[in-house]
């Protein structure tokens, strides 16, 4: 008898075991106690396929509306990074844009160029769940030149070298023109890669909001500001 009690016992304190960690496993992904980094690297490669999925369906609904002339009919664009040679390639060897504000300007950035900016860039940081009940990402900002809602007024730019930059940002800048302001979603391959940076995990997608203030070729000089 008292060998089917240890028995007993016993299952009874591994299920109550099993139950306390299935408790820990829930609160910690439904809670602010929960790890925002699991599964980084299918979280990021996800929320990239389906930014991606969301800018190839609107580019094609605009051809299929407005012929040659969708591109002033859609906000999206999807650009392969210019350091690509091979005409074909994964999804990752390109980079997502939205469109805010097009600008003015008719001078695109090379390589070897200088721009003036302002941006904000944000790594995906945790999930939410929404009134519906779905889990969406909310955003952490890691790098800007400005505080709050965006205003050119008030913002502080940044001059720096178009190939100083991560493949996908110095990619989108080669594409714009100055008074453009764009979202830009990179691959962690056209960002940072397999390595952290700073607040930057490994494998990350970033999003950056790009504001061009200016473009200048390399030689040229640049004005001075305050």
């Amino acid at each position: 008898m008292t060998r089917v009690n240890s028995i007993a016992q016993r299952i009874l304190h591994c299920l109550t075991l099993l139950f306390v960690l299935t408790a820990i496993v829930a609160c910690s992904e439904h809670d602010d106690t929960w790890n925002p980094y699991y599964n980084w690297k299918a979280r990021n490669a996800q929320w990239f396929q389906q930014v991606a999925d969301s800018a190839r369906t609107a580019i094609q609904q605009a051809k299929e509306l407005h012929g040659d002339d969708w591109q002033a009919h859609c906000p999206w664009r999807m650009y392969k990074s210019l350091l690509k040679n091979n005409t074909q390639g994964p999804l990752t060897d390109s980079i997502c844009v939205k469109i805010v504000q097009r600008g003015d300007g008719d001078f695109s950035p090379a390589y070897t160029d200088s721009v003036r900016l302002n941006f904000r860039g944000w790594t995906m940081k945790k999930e939410y769940t929404t009134d519906n009940g779905t889990l969406e990402p909310s955003m952490a900002v890691f790098t800007q030149t400005y505080y709050g809602p965006f205003n050119p007024a008030t913002a502080a730019p940044q001059t720096m070298a178009v190939g100083g930059t991560v493949e996908g940002f110095s990619t989108a800048l080669q594409y714009m023109v100055t008074g453009d302001d764009w979202y830009v979603y990179m691959p962690h391959n056209l960002a940072y890669g397999e390595k952290a940076n700073a607040d930057i995990p490994a494998y990350s997608t970033l999003l950056f909001r790009i504001n061009m203030v200016g473009a200048y070729e390399s030689g040229s000089g640049m004005p001075g500001w305050k």
